[in-house]
């Protein structure tokens, strides 16, 4: 360079900005990525753009398409030029088995491979399809199912002395359970399962499909049982204080009346169980499938195929994540302790006022 003669570049580097070039010729074309990740550790899937203390998903994931070459680098800072959209905003240290996110890339030889090469093991890309140009994975999404895991001595009396890991769920126990969770199906109005929702407010009516509790399993001598719900679309930690309410009347601290009273106008004390259990299984698409699922051009949004996969994942990294966790720091146990403290007969309201008046 010193004798006015340009430097030889290494094969290496040569080969790297070639196929860079390459990908920039490349045409974006519009798709959806099947995701899953343990959500241990990350505060919740939406990237935070400018505030890097608090790490997602998404941060991992636009990393990984960066460096991959599927979009360009300030695609990666604004995220509105790829026409970037998640299916649903998992919150903090919720993991999921089927998040859907949709996207404008580049179509890379082996792309499923070079994104998942820049991702830690604990998120993973498991399938990829074309999709309209104008889809978008929130608003196409007709429903989502959510599993939570939880050790059923959740479930035992508060009179009764347990035994955390001897407990073991009788099936008269699992009857009332799964009595409860039924209630919530159909459309009910769930001001009091979320915050910063009034009474009044329309979109605090949601349609639940389904609600109801497995069989209970035994894994590293604790007895556990999956919860699952489908319903048209959840608002933040709504999930969560669905199933711990139910948690909290099965226990013997609220009157099963209490769920009819959560539906009405005034506030009620709706207790909130742990994030750790929460896993967003599946996005449903039928209206999407039965319109362009089979035009020719595009493929169904069913993931048959990747299911295996997802079994697998799940096994390995969402399952021993939340076994592993419960015992080491026992957020069930801690969390059910502070189910005395709520005051599930008089509304909230009341309880504020009580507290800035006591006698």
């Amino acid at each position: 360079e010193e004798n006015g003669h340009p430097s030889k570049k290494l094969k290496s580097d040569a080969d790297e900005e070639d196929a860079e070039d390459q990908n920039k010729k490349l045409p974006k074309r519009k798709i959806v990525l099947l995701m899953a990740y343990s959500g241990k550790g990350y505060h919740g899937m939406q990237r935070n753009v400018g505030s890097s203390q608090f790490k997602t998903i998404e941060d991992d994931l636009v990393c990984a398409l960066v460096q991959s070459g599927c979009i360009p680098e300030n695609h990666g800072e604004d995220m509105k030029k790829m026409s970037f959209q998640r299916c649903a905003r998992t919150d903090k240290g919720v993991s999921a088995a089927g998040q859907i996110v949709s996207l404008k890339v580049r179509l890379i030889d082996d792309i499923l491979e070079k994104i998942n090469n820049h991702l830690p093991s604990h998120i993973r890309i498991l399938g990829l399809k074309r999709v309209t140009g104008g889809f978008n994975s929130k608003n196409k999404c007709d429903a989502r199912t959510y599993s939570y895991m939880l050790p059923t001595f959740a479930f035992a009396h508060k009179d009764h002395e347990v035994q955390e890991e001897l407990y073991r769920l009788d099936r008269e126990t699992l009857e009332r359970v799964n009595q409860l969770l039924a209630c919530y199906k159909g459309t009910h109005n769930f001001h009091n399962f979320t915050s910063q929702k009034g009474p009044r407010d329309p979109s605090a009516k949601r349609y639940i499909m389904e609600m109801y509790c497995g069989e209970p399993f035994v894994r590293e001598n604790v007895e556990f049982s999956v919860i699952q719900v489908k319903g048209q679309s959840f608002m933040m930690h709504q999930i969560r204080k669905m199933i711990g309410l139910v948690i909290a009347i099965v226990k013997g601290y609220a009157a099963e009346s209490i769920m009819e009273r959560s539906w009405g106008e005034e506030k009620v004390d709706v207790p909130k169980a742990p994030g750790l259990g929460l896993v967003l299984e599946k996005v449903h698409f039928e209206k999407y499938n039965r319109r362009f699922g089979n035009d020719g051009l595009h493929e169904p949004l069913e993931w048959a195929e990747e299911e295996e996969k997802i079994a697998v994942f799940k096994e390995q990294y969402i399952y021993p994540t939340i076994i592993n966790t419960e015992r080491e720091e026992k957020s069930m146990a801690n969390w059910l302790k502070t189910l005395p403290i709520h005051d599930f007969n008089s509304s909230a309201v009341e309880v504020q006022t009580n507290n800035k008046n006591p006698k």
